[in-house]
């Protein structure tokens, strides 16, 4: 799973990655050095939580990914089957291509178990 991760990171705009279970424990990480693993596996949990709570009240189909702006960067979430799929990525990344490689970075961890 490192190696899935260390290849995400190689995306042009990608910062890090780390997949977290849904509980927030960190199961594999690849993040940068400034983010505390923890924390942000324990934020993924409780975000993706949260909305796909208020999905079920919408009777939305499940969650697939959350998209997070701000002025410093982005944030994906992404169900990866395992768990929640983390990418922090630069404010002005390409969007389509880091969903594309997200895309790629999960089927491979869906067959890795």
């Amino acid at each position: 799973m490192y190696q899935i991760l260390d290849e995400l990171n190689k995306t042009s705009g990608i910062t890090g990655s780390m997949v977290v279970g849904n509980d927030g424990i960190v199961i594999a990480s690849d993040l940068d050095t400034s983010l505390e693993e923890e924390a942000v596996g324990a934020l993924a949990a409780s975000i993706t939580g949260n909305i796909q709570k208020s999905l079920d009240r919408m009777q939305q189909t499940p969650l697939k990914q959350i998209t997070i702006e701000a002025d410093t960067g982005k944030l994906f979430l992404t169900d990866a089957g395992i768990g929640i799929l983390v990418v922090t990525a630069e404010r002005d990344v390409n969007i389509g291509l880091i969903r594309l490689e997200i895309k790629n970075a999960i089927s491979r961890i869906g067959n890795n178990n």
